[in-house]
């Protein structure tokens, strides 16, 4: 499948999946179609859109609140916004979306696996909200050009303005990197 028609593709699966995500206050993260022939697979990852006690500031909302009384005996991670993702929120989304795409004949050709699942603790960060929803949290970040001589940066995510990342490896000392400069970039959990 050439790139161009797998993008259109995806960027299609990307439309139907937050109109059909939006719905129930999830987003979409991620959509992704890999292999060929049989063994084509659509990935989607799925978040919880942020609630108002995470956007001011509270890094744990009700989800991992509610993970903590439910699983009394793991400790609650700190540094953390829980993505509050549940079973049941995959299943709707690709119950929902996979209805859609089979009825408007989204991804032509042979059968496909469908695979729905959250952004887990040290998820991805690509996007520019992304940066600006976690904010005060550790990230780990790969630049495609070196910023100070280093492609490889953990520290603190101190902010996020003007496409340029604020980023704080040690107290004190900041680093201000071009989003256009990161080639990938994911929170950090402290286990």
């Amino acid at each position: 499948m050439a790139d161009r028609n797998r993008e259109a593709i995806t960027e299609k699966v990307r439309e139907i999946a937050e109109r059909v995500g939006a719905s129930q206050g999830i987003e979409i993260v991620d959509v992704e179609l890999v292999g060929g022939g049989r063994n084509r697979v659509l990935r989607m990852v799925i978040d919880r859109m942020p609630t108002a006690a995470t956007v001011a500031g509270s890094h744990m909302d009700s989800a991992a609140t509610a993970a903590t009384t439910e699983f009394p005996n793991v400790p609650a991670p700190t540094g953390v916004a829980f993505s509050g993702v549940t079973h049941a929120d995959c299943e709707f989304i690709s119950h929902e979306v996979g209805t859609i795409l089979d009825v408007e004949d989204v991804i032509p050709g042979e059968a496909y696996a469908l695979e729905v699942s959250s952004p887990g603790v040290e998820r991805k960060l690509t996007k520019p909200r992304e940066f600006e929803r976690f904010v005060g949290q550790k990230v780990k970040i790969v630049l495609r050009r070196p910023v100070e001589n280093q492609r490889h940066w953990i520290g603190a995510l101190k902010g996020f303005a003007d496409g340029v990342i604020t980023l704080e490896p040690t107290p004190g000392k900041s680093v201000l990197i071009p989003l256009d400069h990161v080639e990938k970039a994911n929170l950090k959990f402290e286990w």
